[in-house]
């Protein structure tokens, strides 16, 4: 069973989650809470691993309790479910790893089939993942381009600060095609990164600039770097400056 905390601080709709998630196979709802605080003591108390999160709290928002959660080294699964839409939100929420965006409103199908989707992805992994490198090639550049498509909203933002999400924009689907730690929206943001190189007149980037740029650690950011090397999406371009060891430097194979 998929143990699953709903955070919302609208009681009806939390209601509304629970009875939707009662009436599914595999989920079973271990708490409601109304207020992020609340989140992290509620986690770490006890066995916890989904978190469908509100981004409106009236204490915290969604985002701030999801960065307590990762600084607190928890490893829970998190989908927001959420009426934020703003580009900034969405990029926030992809850097810290959540499985799913659900922009509200939504009917009762597109949420049954949006958690089902994810109880699929999440029980039917394998008990031991491929290693990173019999896994690349199945990555193609077509689905590497639609995942950018999907994350970046190019075409489908009514303007500079709004991203707007159709059902399955910002979605896990893909990750099971990935090595085990890595998420399909993290990557494609990532990739549009690179992409772009934004005020890059060479068209390459560091793994500082693409962590700062997309809103995950420096760490993480050059994990999936060397990925898309690997895979041969991304080239490695040392530049070498007068003294010490070359500066890496990324760029998008075009």
């Amino acid at each position: 069973m998929i143990k699953t905390l709903v955070v919302d601080d609208d009681f009806a709709v939390a209601g509304l989650h629970r009875r939707y998630l009662q009436g599914m196979e595999h989920f079973e709802v271990v708490g409601v809470l109304e207020r992020g605080a609340g989140v992290v003591p509620f986690v770490q108390s006890g066995e916890v691993d989904l978190i469908l999160l509100d981004v409106h709290l009236p204490d915290l928002t969604g985002l701030e309790v999801l960065a307590q959660l990762r600084a607190a080294g928890s490893d829970a699964h998190v989908i927001m479910i959420t009426a934020n839409n703003e580009r900034d939100a969405v990029r926030q929420a992809v850097g810290h790893g959540v499985e799913d965006y659900l922009v509200k409103p939504f009917t009762v199908d597109e949420f049954k089939q949006r958690l089902a989707l994810y109880a699929q992805r999440v029980l039917e992994q394998p008990e031991e993942a491929e290693r990173p490198d019999e896994r690349i090639d199945e990555l193609g550049q077509a689905e590497i381009d639609q995942l950018l498509k999907a994350a970046s909203g190019r075409g489908d933002a009514k303007s500079a600060e709004v991203l707007e999400l159709s059902p399955g924009a910002v979605t896990g689907m893909q990750t099971e095609r990935l090595p085990k730690g890595f998420t399909a929206p993290t990557m494609a943001l990532v990739g549009e990164a690179l992409r772009s190189a934004p005020g890059q007149p060479d068209g390459t980037l560091s793994s500082l600039e693409v962590a700062e740029i997309c809103g995950i650690s420096r760490v993480s950011a050059r994990r999936y770097l060397d990925f898309l090397v690997q895979a041969g999406k991304a080239q490695l371009r040392p530049r070498y400056g007068s003294a010490g060891r070359p500066e890496h430097r990324y760029s998008w194979v075009k």
